[in-house]
């Protein structure tokens, strides 16, 4: 038996975001689970996919998941709001069933958020901070109505942070006039609760948490995602059972791959080291 299951566990979970963001999800996964093998794909290169088309985000995140498929992933977590919300549901209902069976999952990030959103609103009045795609979606109004109806949604497209987060002006003064600028409008409606519709936004946490004061509960996707995922790995106990579990990460971008390297470290915590990946 135990050479049986070394043998079963050899497939890694994937973690994909457009750039930079999704290392905050990967690091908060790695947290609560570090004995899994991971994958993480950064399209750099592309980034950021908030101002893109619809079907031009979906082609992209399909040529990611492909790619993470190829490299030993059973499993893969689109850390990137526009993919999953443009398209997430596309994937896991036309693409991954056409292409691979049953026994290949993608999941997102919006699902997560929302139903954190949902326990910690004491108004009903929640903010929602995003890119253009992912405002343009409707993404986050819908999910909340649906799982809280009546609840009422603010969404403000911050179509300049992104790019900013990926050219590491993180914790640039030109952050705060620009969160500033985001964030003011949404604080006017009176809302108790912001999400952070945007995984590279958490790299921006503690900038928001100075502007929205203490009263405002703040969601972000990195420890959110991490507990969600956990629960669904005990779910799945056939999925979680083909897992290595040796504590192994690799980083692939499509970017040069000293500049991902050196942002990349700072953002995950941790020295990171990649490959160049090519996409479509």
């Amino acid at each position: 038996m135990p050479t049986e299951m070394k043998t079963r566990r050899t497939q890694s979970i994937g973690v994909f975001d457009s750039g930079f963001g999704g290392l905050s999800v990967l690091k908060e996964i790695v947290k609560a689970l570090p004995e899994y093998d991971y994958v993480y794909l950064g399209d750099n290169a592309r980034a950021p996919y908030g101002s893109r088309s619809k079907e031009v985000v979906y082609e992209f995140t399909k040529q990611a998941v492909d790619f993470l498929f190829t490299h030993g992933c059973d499993l893969v977590v689109l850390a990137c709001n526009t993919a999953s919300a443009e398209a997430l549901r596309k994937i896991q209902r036309e693409y991954l069933p056409k292409k691979y069976g049953p026994h290949k999952r993608v999941l997102g990030v919006i699902v997560p958020a929302i139903e954190e959103t949902v326990v910690r609103t004491t108004n009903g009045r929640v903010g929602v901070i995003a890119t253009q795609g992912t405002v343009r979606s409707g993404a986050f109004s819908r999910e909340l109505n649906k799982a809280s109806p009546g609840i009422q949604v603010f969404e403000q497209a911050c179509p300049l942070l992104a790019p900013l987060v990926e050219a590491g002006e993180h914790r640039s003064k030109t952050a705060d006039l620009m969160l500033a600028r985001y964030l003011t409008p949404l604080l006017r409606k009176r809302i108790d609760t912001l999400v952070l519709g945007c995984t590279h936004y958490g790299h921006l946490e503690g900038k928001i948490r100075k502007i929205v004061g203490q009263n405002v509960a703040i969601i972000s996707e990195g420890k959110i995602v991490a507990k969600k995922l956990q629960q669904y790995l005990v779910r799945h106990s056939e999925l979680e059972g083909a897992l290595a579990r040796r504590s192994k990460l690799k980083f692939y971008s499509t970017d040069i791959g000293e500049r991902f390297d050196d942002l990349g470290t700072i953002f995950f915590g941790a020295p990171v080291v990649s490959k160049k990946a090519k996409l479509g």
